[in-house]
């Protein structure tokens, strides 16, 4: 038995959920596949698949053994490309995690560059603002927003998300013009948003010139996902506080309007995170790299609208 095969046959099965798929991706014939599986599992005399006529699903121990497989077939990937001519073309499987609102505003349009460039790269996306056991979980990086505090990690700030106060048109004619962040605590209402992890409710910060106001104010509704919350704004629900990069084309289009120009409030840093390691693979130095360029292009080019 070719044991590095039969994992790979194993591993791919897994992620596919299908012998057929599986074989497919391998360009291996069905039958060869399913020979795989048998021999690995007669060899570590413990059964890995649940088979049955409509679905396959993985046992606890072949739960176990995924996760580990996965791991050594990615350090032979790995070994492989920084002996090879993979230096100037990367390839091989990247996971990432990402803040939803960052991989739809952000990375989701400028992918096709990326692969435009590094055609054998594959990448698994996972779109949370959750916590991620990076080394655990087998993630090679996340993207995330605010202060990292995990010292043990690697953090590269790729660029800084800048806010601004918002409202549509019809909030604005039926409660008037916000002349002073202080409005809030009497004539307007906000959006707030809360953390989907914490459930820490933010308050709004302006800042102009040597004057800062930290404001809680009235809200009718609150909550933790970017995208609402921009919903909520262009409903009329109150004011919100945005990454102007989120509301840029209601910006433009005149669906949400900005309150209180002259006061600005702090940015806040993006960071790329991945665990510190002797080797580093080429693929997530390409991709460290590429999406480095792209947050410091993005965000610079919000910023200044």
């Amino acid at each position: 038995m070719d044991q590095l095969a039969a994992m790979r046959a194993f591993v791919r099965v897994v992620e596919s959920g299908s012998f057929t798929r599986a074989a497919d991706i391998l360009a291996l014939p069905k039958a060869t596949l399913s020979k795989q599986i048998q021999q690995l599992e007669t060899h570590l005399s413990t059964r890995l698949l649940h088979r049955t006529t409509r679905q396959v699903t993985v046992t606890p121990d072949g739960a176990a053994y995924y996760e580990r497989a996965l791991a050594i077939l990615t350090d032979v990937d790995e070994l492989d490309g920084s002996l090879s001519t993979n230096l100037t073309c990367p390839r091989g499987r990247l996971r990432i995690d990402i803040s939803p609102s960052l991989a739809t505003g952000i990375l989701m349009p400028a992918l096709p560059d990326f692969f435009s460039r590094y055609p054998e790269i594959h990448i698994d996306i996972g779109c949370t603002d959750r916590p991620v056991d990076l080394v655990g979980e087998n993630v090679d990086c996340v993207i995330r927003v605010g202060e990292i505090r995990n010292s043990s990690l690697i953090a590269r700030r790729i660029g800084e998300l800048n806010f601004a106060a918002a409202a549509a048109p019809s909030y604005i004619a039926r409660h008037g013009e916000i002349q002073h962040p202080k409005d809030f605590e009497k004539d307007h209402v906000m959006v707030r948003y809360f953390s989907a992890t914490t459930a820490h409710y933010y308050a709004f910060d302006f800042i102009r010139d040597a004057e800062e106001v930290e404001v809680l104010g009235r809200y009718s509704v609150a909550l933790n996902d970017g995208n609402a919350y921009v919903s909520a704004g262009l409903a009329g629900l109150g004011v919100i506080l945005c990454p102007i990069f989120m509301m840029q084309e209601h910006l433009d289009a005149g669906t949400l309007v900005r309150v209180l120009p002259e006061w600005h409030t702090q940015p806040m840093p993006i960071h790329v995170v991945y665990p510190p390691s002797r080797h580093i693979s080429n693929r997530l130095r390409v991709f460290v790299d590429w999406v480095a360029e792209l947050f410091a292009r993005s965000t610079r080019a919000r910023a200044a609208t």
